[in-house]
């Protein structure tokens, strides 16, 4: 019985040493991707649950096996597991597939973040929320726009740069206005507007009129929208001011007008406010789902920048002596308790922003 048994342990010795190897690899994988770093990111979920399943389904195949059994049983038991992923590609849409790829290259490129302006195609907004399946905006009225990511790959996808951006307004003058007279005036109303470094560019020479390309550089890019109307608003003030006319040909050849006549509005006594940074901005009531990411962006950023703080002070610590390992203990306890505290803000300000 003895024998019986020695041999009964010695046949399915390799299928323990299988499952043993299995579940350690589980737990060690498990244990890895629920590190507290990665944990923090909850959209993050689907792509643990992929990796894990994915592991799961190699060790089944290298249990069975490992099960002693006859070449030609653990031929068919091949033949029906290569059946039935081939079932599960195939009823599978390619799209679904092309999406999950274009998402991890997407997050390998980095090319956008929350909160950054984007332009694919006519789709313009701030991005909201980027998915291992559809990248998520908020456009110009204040509504959502899904993209698949595959539509993000195939297609240019423009990137307002945070360090600032070139905000440009055009307009067409008649051939009787001096060009550098229109130069000086469009710079004024480039720098009223709140922009830096203003230049003219003449962009089209018609056959009734000049066109004009006032632009200047944009450090607070947050603001685009807003700007971006003060300044075609500064270049109507400006060139009315100075008693320069903006009106096509069309409209002065059906208009009987007398020749001292100018299509000139009255000007305001009370001149507009200029919306500065610490006033509320329409891009505050456009873009608050885009802002709420940025934030949630940015909060995470910290908390890995103190997350790394915290590692090299524990390696510190362990070679540390005397007074000096008190200060590192004391200091190792105290951003033990800010993680703590991002921590919590940074689930909370996800919660919230899902309620949305």
């Amino acid at each position: 019985m003895i024998a019986d048994l020695f041999a009964a342990i010695k046949e399915f010795l390799p299928l323990i040493i299988s499952l043993i190897i299995v579940l350690f690899v589980l737990w060690l994988a498990n244990r890895l991707l629920l590190k507290r770093k990665v944990k923090l990111n909850p959209e993050t979920v689907l792509t643990r649950q992929m990796i894990m399943i994915g592991l799961s389904v190699l060790g089944l195949i290298f249990v069975l096996l490992s099960i002693p059994m006859s070449e030609a049983t653990r031929g068919q038991i091949l033949s029906l597991l290569g059946i039935v992923f081939t079932g599960i590609i195939a009823f599978s849409s390619s799209s679904l597939i092309a999406n999950m790829m274009s998402g991890l290259m997407i997050r390998f490129i980095k090319s956008f973040h929350a909160g950054d302006f984007i332009r694919v195609n006519d789709q313009f907004g701030r991005v909201t929320e980027v998915g291992l399946m559809h990248t998520e905006i908020q456009t110009e009225d204040r509504d959502l726009v899904t993209l698949p990511n595959i539509y993000l790959m195939t297609n240019p996808v423009k990137v307002v740069r945070n360090s600032g951006t070139i905000i440009s307004a055009t307009v067409s003058l008649g051939y009787d206005v001096e060009h550098s007279n229109v130069e000086e005036l469009m710079k004024k109303a480039a720098e009223a507007a709140g922009l830096k470094d203003p230049f003219v560019l003449v962009i089209d020479l018609g056959d009734f009129s000049v066109a004009y390309r006032i632009a200047g550089f944009l450090e607070e890019v947050k603001n685009l929208l807003t700007v971006r109307s003060n300044l075609r608003k500064q270049v109507l003030d400006t060139l009315h001011n100075a008693g320069i006319e903006i009106v096509s040909p069309n409209f002065m050849n059906t208009r009987n007008l007398d020749e001292k006549t100018k299509t000139i509005p009255r000007k305001r006594v009370k001149k507009e406010k200029r919306i500065t940074k610490k006033e509320d901005t329409p891009e505050k009531i456009i873009f608050d789902k885009a802002d709420e990411a940025e934030n949630l962006e940015q909060q995470k950023e910290k908390f890995d920048e103190l997350l790394k703080q915290q590692e090299e002070l524990k390696k510190e610590l362990k070679t540390a002596k005397g007074r000096q390992k008190e200060k590192i203990t004391v200091e190792i306890n105290l951003n033990e308790k800010r993680l703590t505290a991002m921590e919590e803000r940074i689930k909370k300000m996800y919660e919230e922003s899902k309620k949305d």
